[in-house]
């Protein structure tokens, strides 16, 4: 019987936190170059064997025989997928079209993202409003003396009048995005950064976030019932140990 509040328990605070990642794709679904995440769990076996393997736990119990049905956090996976471009025509806003991030001081290190919502700090360098400063190919930051710009499609930034460099947008890649861990702040950071050199950049354009609301709303309607339904055999688990120990205690 407690073996079912364990289950139940350990299946509430699953779908507790797949609907907190649900929550926080939706609520960035208009954040510019926001990628989407998904929450897997697996049971408490599968974390077990997969950490120390199959080993025999007594001379007649293995994970082969003993089944567990308490889940366990797997993994967030993030979908890295280009979205779709929307024109700004905001003179500081960029778009990546094709694999790479562009890369952000934040004053404890560098990292990386897809939104390319700029603008100028006091100081006239180009930044990430309240992140950092972007930086360029060589991985120092960008200072301009205007916000009237006539950039390249490979990031090179001149102003209007063309008689003025102010330096190359750095974007770069990774050899896999999925060793790429996610800041509080939406922003990645990973090793093995590599300029990505034959990369398009678009002016005035910024790349929309991926998530698909569609998905989103359907994610939530179902783990919402699950735990509805959870919680409600929890109730009725309760009244049952309560009957038994009250009719136990009268005998």
């Amino acid at each position: 019987m407690m073996k079912g509040f364990y289950n139940l328990t350990s299946g509430m605070l699953s779908q507790g936190r797949r609907l907190d990642v649900v929550a926080n794709n939706m609520t960035n679904i208009s954040t510019a170059g926001y990628k989407a995440e998904t929450y897997t769990d697996r049971t408490f076996d599968e974390v077990m064997v997969s950490r120390i393997g199959n080993k025999i736990k007594t001379p007649y119990q293995t994970f082969e025989t003993y089944q567990a049905y308490i889940l366990a956090p797997d993994q967030l996976y993030t979908d890295f997928s280009q979205s779709s471009f929307e024109e700004t025509n905001l003179p500081l806003d960029f778009a990546i079209q094709g694999e790479g991030f562009f890369a952000i001081d934040t004053g404890d290190g560098v990292a990386y993202t897809r939104a390319g919502s700029f603008t100028l700090d006091n100081e006239g360098y180009l930044c990430l409003s309240e992140l950092g400063r972007v930086l360029d190919r060589e991985g120092n930051p960008i200072q301009m003396t205007t916000d009237r710009l006539e950039p390249d499609k490979q990031g090179a930034l001149y102003s209007a009048e063309g008689n003025e460099y102010f330096g190359t947008l750095g974007v770069f890649t990774f050899e896999d995005n999925d060793a790429l861990e996610r800041t509080p702040y939406g922003l990645f950071i990973g090793e093995g950064a590599q300029v990505n050199e034959d990369v398009v950049i678009h002016h005035k354009w910024v790349e929309r976030s991926n998530v698909n609301m569609v998905k989103e709303m359907v994610k939530m309607m179902a783990t919402q019932r699950v735990l509805q339904s959870a919680a409600q055999m929890s109730k009725i688990y309760d009244q049952v140990i309560t009957k038994a120990v009250t009719d136990i205690g009268r005998l």
